[in-house]
């Protein structure tokens, strides 16, 4: 089944149905159709790489080639039967779609995938990957918790306030407003390495620069949205490496009550399989 998936992939990359775009483009929502196509790396469902317009997909996993030809190639090094999917958690910002999902791909991961719509097909994406963790300092998965949409409401203020959040505690122009952004009551922690709570946090960080391993946030390059869920995209250093960093926030009355994250080593440009690059939004 998945070699056949792989050759339609191939396959649609020259040639696909107008119809059955347009069908496709109907009768499922953005999100529904992140959802599908995710899970179909693992049945083999053919009938939904329709999803990706086939003559405008920019790749952004530097890892893949461009295209659809390029994902399709990713594919065929996959082991048979090997792939697990399953997608936790979607928002959508406009459209953008986010997927928090756990993965089984080439080993276990925790992924989140940013997906670029344009006329009901996706055209762009973006993800970072990270390997799984079956031990955490918190006790807490990397995917657990909460899903439901709330509060669409204050979707632009709890954006706004990440943004706020990145400048004043991660870029640190002012670290001292950290409970500003932070709830101090509950601060659930989905970060392999960190506890829960401001203290875990603030415990995590010491541990890191005393060991001369400092987490530094360097530059932010998207904050995306909806109501309760906010995902930030920014680079910098983790453990001396030059690292993306993907975050996930929920909030609850003007403060972050929970964090997921994925954190990813970035590729060298000499050895990317793409010229797209990691962000470029």
């Amino acid at each position: 089944m998945r070699k056949l998936f792989i050759i339609t992939v191939l396959t649609i990359a020259s040639f696909v149905s107008c119809e059955a775009d347009n069908n496709l483009k109907m009768e499922v929502s953005n999100k529904q159709k992140v959802i599908e196509l995710l899970k179909s790396i693992e049945t083999g469902d053919q009938e939904l790489v329709g999803y990706i317009n086939p003559n405008k997909y920019i790749q952004h996993n530097q890892a893949v080639g461009d295209g659809l030809a390029g994902f399709g190639a990713l594919l065929q090094q996959l082991p048979e039967g090997s792939v697990r999917v399953n997608t936790m958690r979607v928002f959508s910002d406009g459209d953008y779609v986010i997927a928090h999902t756990d993965y089984n791909f080439f080993g276990p991961k925790i992924g989140i995938d940013v997906f670029r719509f344009e006329d009901g097909l996706i055209v762009e994406h973006w993800d970072n990957l990270q390997e799984k963790v079956t031990e955490t300092a918190s006790g807490r998965s990397q995917v657990d918790g909460p899903a439901e949409i709330k509060d669409l409401d204050k979707t632009e203020d709890n954006k706004a306030l990440i943004q706020n959040l990145l400048n004043d505690i991660f870029l640190g122009a002012n670290p001292d407003k950290i409970t500003e952004y932070i709830s101090i009551e509950q601060y659930n922690q989905h970060n392999p390495g960190v506890k829960d709570g401001l203290a875990g946090l603030g415990e995590a960080l010491a541990a890191l620069a005393e060991a001369g391993m400092p987490m530094v946030y360097e530059k932010k390059h998207m904050i995306l949205g909806e109501g309760n869920y906010v995902l930030s995209i920014s680079e910098g250093i983790f453990m001396k490496e030059k690292v993306a960093f993907y975050d996930i926030f929920r909030l609850e009355n003007g403060k972050v009550v929970e964090h997921w994250d994925t954190i990813e080593n970035l590729i060298p440009e000499s050895e990317a399989k793409n010229s797209n690059g990691k962000f470029n939004f």
